[in-house]
C-alpha cells in the first residue's frame, strides 16, 4: 500500500499539530466541528475510508462493521480503551484495530491523586462555598477533612496506571494495597511496599480509599456492586478514573446518600454523559467531566501513536499497537 496515499477519516477534532501532520501524510478528511459523529455519519465514513480514526465517544458495533466498505482495513483508535469497538467482529471482517496505550498513564494517575485529595480534604465543598460568596472566615471546625498520610489505599487494577498511582501515593505517605487479576512480581511489590489481596472483598472492607484502575470487560462490569460497597468502612472513600461501568452507579449513589460511604471522586460514569442526577446534589461527591487524560502533552502523544500506527500499516507492516481479541 506504500504507493498510494491512504484515505483517512477522523471522527473528532484532534490537536492542530496532529491534524497538520496527518494531512501531510495521508488523504485525510478532518472533522470541522468538535462533536461526535452520528451512527449514520460513522457508517458513511466507514464506507469511504481506508482508515477510520475514531475516539471513545463513538461506538462501532458488529452491524456497523457489516455495512463498512471493503476498502476499510484499519481502525486506528485515538485512545487506549477499545471497549467502544467490537474488535472480534472487526478482525473477522479483516479490519485491524489499533489503539494508543501507555501515553496517558501519568496524566490519569495525577488526576487520581487529585480526586483522592479533593474528596478527603473536601475541596469541592470549599470551592462551592467561595463561589457562593457565603464564606464568613476561618473557623476551627469548618470543613474538616482528613489526612491522606497513613491511610490505606486499595488499588483495583495494578497495571501501568495502578502502579503510577501507587508511586504517587507512596510520596504522600499512604499504605499501598492492591487486588489484581494476577499477583505482581515480588520486586514490583517491594518497589511500592505493596500488599496483595487475593480476595477483593477482604481488601475493600479494610481500606480507607479505593481507587478503580482496571479496564471495563465483561468480568469487571459492576465489580464494585451493592454488596461490596456495603463492605466498605463508613469513613472510606472511592475514586474512579478508569471506566464507569466497573461501579454500580445507582448502588454507589444510595451508599453515599445514606452515609454508608464517606465520599467519592468520579471522572467516569456508568452511562457516559447520563450521570445519575442524584449524584450532582451530594456534597460528599467530586465530579469531573472525564478529564483524567486531558493534557496537551498527552493528547499530542496519542495523536503521534495514531500516526505511527497508520504509517506503519501504509508501509505494509503490522501496526505497533495492534489490538487482538485475546488482549481484551
Amino acid at each position: 500500500m506504500a504507493s498510494e496515499r491512504l484515505s483517512v477519516v477522523v471522527t473528532r477534532r484532534l490537536p492542530e499539530v496532529v491534524e497538520t501532520r496527518m494531512s501531510e501524510l495521508f488523504d485525510v478528511e478532518l472533522r470541522e466541528t468538535d462533536t461526535p459523529m452520528t451512527r449514520d455519519e460513522l457508517v458513511n465514513a466507514m464506507k469511504r475510508a481506508d482508515v477510520l480514526v475514531p475516539t471513545i465517544t463513538e461506538t462501532i458495533d458488529a452491524n456497523m462493521l457489516a455495512a463498512a466498505g471493503e476498502q476499510l482495513k484499519l481502525i486506528a483508535n485515538f485512545g487506549a480503551g477499545v471497549d467502544n469497538i467490537d474488535v472480534s467482529s472487526a478482525r473477522q471482517r479483516g479490519i485491524l484495530v489499533a489503539n494508543t496505550p501507555g501515553v496517558v498513564t501519568d496524566d490519569t494517575a495525577d488526576m487520581t491523586m487529585a480526586l483522592i485529595l479533593g474528596v478527603t480534604r473536601r475541596i469541592s465543598e470549599g470551592v462551592a462555598l467561595m463561589r457562593s460568596g457565603k464564606w464568613e472566615g476561618w473557623a476551627p471546625t469548618a470543613l474538616l477533612g482528613g489526612r491522606v498520610s497513613g491511610r490505606r489505599l486499595g488499588i483495583l487494577g495494578m497495571g501501568r496506571i495502578g502502579q503510577a498511582v501507587a508511586r504517587r501515593a507512596q510520596a504522600f505517605g499512604m499504605q499501598v494495597h492492591y487486588h489484581n487479576r494476577k499477583r505482581l512480581h515480588p520486586e514490583i511489590e517491594a518497589e511500592f511496599d505493596a500488599t496483595y489481596w487475593e480476595s477483593l472483598d477482604q481488601m475493600v472492607a479494610r481500606m480507607d480509599v479505593i481507587s478503580i484502575n482496571c479496564p471495563h470487560t465483561p468480568s469487571t462490569f459492576h465489580l464494585i456492586n451493592a454488596r461490596r460497597l456495603k463492605l466498605m468502612k463508613p469513613s472510606a472513600v472511592i475514586v474512579n478514573t478508569s471506566r464507569g461501568e466497573v461501579i454500580d452507579e445507582n448502588a454507589l449513589t444510595r451508599g453515599l446518600r445514606s452515609g454508608e460511604i464517606a465520599g467519592a471522586g468520579l471522572d467516569v460514569y456508568e452511562h457516559g454523559q447520563g450521570i445519575n442526577p442524584r449524584l450532582r446534589d451530594l456534597d460528599n461527591v467530586l465530579l469531573l467531566p472525564h478529564m483524567g487524560s486531558a493534557t496537551h502533552e498527552g493528547r499530542i502523544e496519542m495523536g503521534e501513536k495514531v500516526l505511527i500506527n497508520i504509517k506503519t500499516f501504509a508501509d505494509g507492516h503490522r501496526p505497533p499497537d495492534l489490538v487482538v481479541p485475546s488482549m481484551l
